[in-house]
C-alpha cells in the first residue's frame, strides 16, 4: 500500500477541518486506499476520533521535519504506554471528570496508560486571535518539560498533556461554524514545545471550567465537542499507536509520494520540505483566513484541486 501525507494546519478556520473533527471523514476516505500520515487536527473530535490502523497520528512540529527529511518514523508493533500530564491547575471537580475519561479507556479500550501526574506549578496558558490565525503563549513552559521528562522516566512512549484554560472558548462565528478555532494555535504550540525536547508522540486537549453537555441543537462541525465534557479521548486514541521517531529505517520521507494540503496553506515548513524532496503537492480548495497560495509563494509544480474527492481520485489512478 502507497504512502501519502495529509495535512490540516490548526487554528486557520479552514472551511473544512477547522473544526472538530470535520474533515475525519475525508481522511478515511483516503485511507481505505493508502497509508496515511496525518497532524491530529485531522482527525482530533473531542469523544470522537477518526483515527485507524492505516495512519500514522503525528504531531504538527513532527509533521514538518518528517516532511523535510529530517526524521524517519516507525510504526509501533504494540500500543504505546501512554502517559497523561495535567495542569496542576486544574480544579479537583474537572480533574476528576478527566481521570474517570482514562478509566473508562483502559476498561473499554484496553489503552495502556500511565497513572497521571500534575505539573508541580501551573502552565499558565493564555490564547488569543492574531490577524486571523489563532495563537497564544505559555507562561511556565518549564512545568510542562519537567513533567514530560517525569513521565518519560516512568516509561512512557507517548505523552498527552491537558493544560487548564479557565473559562469556555465560546466564540459564537466558530460555533457557527464559520470562525477561527480559538484555541488552536496555543495548543499547537504547547505540543510543539514539549516534543521537539523530549522527541516523543505527544498531543494536547484542553481543560475548561465548565464541563456541562450542550443541549442545544448545535452545527454539526462542532457537534462532537459538544457531546463530551473532555476533548481527551480522541489524543489517546490517536497516541496509542503514534510512530516513533527514528534516524535510519521506518518509514523516511522518500516513501511518501503526495502531501494534500488547503491550496490556502502552502508556506509551512512542511509543505516547502516536501517539495524539495519531490513529494507531489496536492493543493485543495478549502479556504480559510490564511492565504498563502501559489501565486504569492510564485510556485508552479503544484497540483491544484477543487475538491478532496477530485484529488483521491487523481492520485487513486497514479
Amino acid at each position: 500500500m502507497k504512502h501519502i501525507a495529509f495535512s490540516l494546519p490548526t487554528g486557520i478556520g479552514a472551511k473544512i477541518g477547522g473544526y472538530a473533527g470535520d474533515i475525519g471523514h475525508i481522511v478515511r476516505e483516503f485511507s481505505k486506499y493508502f497509508k496515511v500520515v496525518v497532524n491530529p487536527n485531522a482527525v482530533n473530535g473531542g469523544i470522537l476520533s477518526a483515527i485507524n490502523k492505516n495512519m500514522y497520528y503525528v504531531e504538527g512540529y513532527a509533521f514538518d521535519e518528517f516532511l523535510c527529511g529530517n526524521l524517519n518514523l516507525k510504526y509501533p508493533k504494540k500500543p504505546n504506554k501512554i502517559g497523561v500530564l495535567f495542569d496542576c491547575a486544574i480544579p479537583d471537580d474537572i480533574l476528576n471528570v478527566h481521570i474517570n475519561t482514562i478509566n473508562a479507556l483502559r476498561v473499554v479500550q484496553g489503552l495502556d496508560i500511565l497513572d497521571p501526574i500534575k505539573t508541580r506549578t501551573p502552565v499558565g496558558v493564555e490564547f488569543s486571535i492574531q490577524n486571523n490565525i489563532s495563537s497564544g503563549t505559555i507562561l511556565n513552559p518549564n512545568s510542562l518539560l519537567e513533567g514530560a521528562k517525569t513521565l518519560v522516566k516512568k516509561g512512557a512512549l507517548a505523552i498527552a498533556i491537558v493544560c487548564y484554560f479557565g473559562c469556555d472558548a465560546d466564540d459564537e462565528d466558530y460555533l457557527n461554524g464559520v470562525g477561527i478555532d480559538p484555541i488552536g494555535g496555543v495548543e499547537a504550540i504547547i505540543s510543539h514545545f514539549v516534543l521537539k525536547e523530549i522527541k516523543l508522540p505527544c498531543a494536547h486537549a484542553p481543560a475548561f471550567s465548565d464541563i456541562e453537555i450542550s443541549s442545544k441543537i448545535e452545527n454539526p462541525k462542532v457537534a462532537s465537542e459538544c457531546v463530551s465534557s473532555t476533548y481527551l479521548p480522541c489524543v489517546l486514541q490517536g497516541l496509542e499507536f503514534a510512530p516513533k521517531f527514528t534516524l535510519f529505517g521506518g518509514l523516511n520521507c522518500c516513501d511518501i509520494k503526495y502531501l494534500i494540503v488547503p491550496s490556502c496553506a502552502l508556506g509551512s515548513k512542511g509543505v516547502l520540505g516536501a517539495l524539495e524532496n519531490n513529494i507531489k503537492v496536492c493543493a485543495v480548495k478549502n479556504p480559510s483566513k490564511l492565504d498563502v497560495g501559489c501565486e504569492k509563494l510564485k510556485i508552479s509544480d503544484i497540483l491544484c484541486f477543487d475538491n478532496y474527492k477530485d484529488c483521491l481520485e487523481f492520485i487513486k489512478k497514479d
